[in-house]
């Protein structure tokens, strides 16, 4: 039996990052972990994919060579083998370097499944089988099976797909993220059910590479939880590209056949229709992993599987806190980051900020990227904002016309009254790099003022966000 001071049940990015900040406020520390240190993200989501997204974007670039005054002799090819190895390596190396971190902070890793046997302890048993989906071994000098005290335990232990009737995934005709991620070779033709941002990126990839896609959306438009001027303006670049998309439509009927399927699909006042893949992704959510984890036997609040918390990510039950997915939305691991940061602050005494939710930045990877900070136009005006609407193109923007990438735009949300910043939505080349900036300014409380009397640097696409800032006071110059 081991006593911690923390002891966090999940190694994935909120749970490592409140482990490593635990040990540097001088808290005894150890991290249980059943499957892969740097969890979904690092080692089947947000890193493999964008690997994967990369060599999509070289890809695109050699196509349209001739765009550029290039010339590339010989016949553009791809090796679906090689563009998968490279993504597993690339989370490979992250994989350890999650490990190195551990034992550089001296958090011990204890692997296995853990559960909360009483108030303060927890049974680790061994961990159940993942096959290939785990990859990584183990680390050396990991703890293994046995009961452990901790003062304060963290559950985070992240989300899993979430399963439809009908849909349900096989690994080989029905894929998840998992399955995706690594495929034997690429499919001509792929239906994605779901148009969040794990649906569009992998919609985006397959059909860099020439798949026929099918794109079906239960709510009337693609990326719900973005501005619908920014989810209508990336529909009609997808669809420019070639990818098939029904919104307000839902899979009725999947039918298996040979090395493919065929789905029913309905669509509010459109009626039935059939359609042909050699694949189907789901995406059509998570669900937290809350089960078998001892919590409704202490008392720990759930509402539908997510773990209720406080600002500081305490549960109602004394000594038991709960941080990312399994904490509920936004699901992002940035946001368990900075959840795992707050709440160990917290345990240690210091006075750290809630987090504020409006100020969680949501990034999607797909050809054009999306970013999203704040406020949507709807969600303001709903909050009985009178807003100041700010648009900029990429088309006005110098160095997105050197680089060949004029599909873009950045949109910005004000206070009429009192200059703040309430959102910004933007889609174009990069703007997951953009964001930040954004960020940083809602997080100063920077008005309209501000921004519109900040220099920036030229020519950058950063430009856009300054031109968008200055046209919703009727004071853009480039348009």
């Amino acid at each position: 039996m081991g006593d911690y001071d923390v002891l966090v049940i999940g190694g994935g990015p909120g749970g490592y990052v409140a482990a490593i900040r635990a040990a540097q406020l001088g808290l005894k520390t150890a991290v249980v972990e059943r499957e892969h240190l740097g969890g979904v993200c690092l080692n089947w989501g947000c890193i493999p994919t964008k690997a994967l997204l990369r060599a999509a974007d070289i890809y695109r670039y050699a196509t349209h060579a001739k765009d550029f005054g290039l010339t590339i002799s010989g016949e553009i090819s791809y090796d679906p083998k090689a563009l998968v190895k490279r993504s597993r390596d690339v989370a490979a190396r992250l994989n350890a370097g999650v490990d190195f971190l551990m034992r550089k902070n001296k958090v011990d890793v204890i692997w296995g499944e853990a559960r909360l046997a009483a108030a303060g302890e927890v049974s680790v048993s061994a961990p159940p089988s993942f096959g290939a989906r785990a990859q990584f071994a183990k680390p050396k000098a990991a703890l293994g099976e046995g009961t452990y005290r901790g003062r304060h335990i963290l559950i985070a232990t992240g989300a899993r797909p979430r399963v439809l009737p009908g849909l349900e995934p096989d690994g080989r005709l029905i894929w998840t993220y998992f399955e995706a991620l690594a495929p034997q070779v690429l499919p001509k033709s792929l239906l994605v059910v779901g148009a969040g941002a794990i649906g569009v990126e992998f919609a985006s990839f397959y059909r860099t590479f020439g798949a026929e896609v099918t794109i079906v959306e239960a709510l009337p438009q693609i990326l719900p939880a973005e501005d619908a001027e920014i989810a209508a303006f990336a529909r009609k670049s997808f669809e420019k590209q070639g990818v098939t998309i029904a919104t307000s439509a839902k899979v009725a009927k999947l039918e298996k056949q040979g090395e493919g399927v065929v789905a029913t699909i309905v669509a509010d006042g459109k009626g039935e229709s059939r359609i042909e893949a050699e694949r189907v992704i789901s995406a059509v959510g998570v669900v937290p992993n809350s089960e078998n984890l001892g919590l409704e036997a202490l008392g720990v609040a759930l509402e539908r599987g997510v773990v209720k918390v406080d600002g500081l990510m305490r549960t109602n039950v004394q000594g038991i806190y709960a941080i990312g997915d399994v904490a509920g939305p936004p699901m992002l691991a940035h946001k368990a980051e900075h959840e795992g940061v707050v709440c160990v602050e917290a345990i240690a005494g210091l006075s750290p900020h809630p987090i504020e939710r409006t100020r969680i930045p949501a990034c999607t990877y797909c050809h054009p990227q999306i970013a999203s900070v704040g406020l949507t136009e709807a969600a303001a005006k709903a909050a009985g904002h009178e807003a100041k609407i700010g648009r900029f193109p990429y088309l006005g923007n110098g160095k997105a016309i050197a680089m060949g990438e004029t599909e873009g735009l950045v949109k910005t949300i004000f206070d009429a009254r009192s200059g703040r910043l309430l959102g910004a939505h933007l889609v174009g080349a990069e703007v997951t790099e953009l964001i930040q900036g954004f960020v940083i300014a809602m997080n100063l409380e920077t008005t309209e003022a501000e921004l519109m009397e900040t220099i920036f640097p030229h020519p950058t696409l950063s430009e856009t966000m300054h031109e968008s800032a200055l046209d919703a006071f009727g004071r853009a110059l480039h348009i």
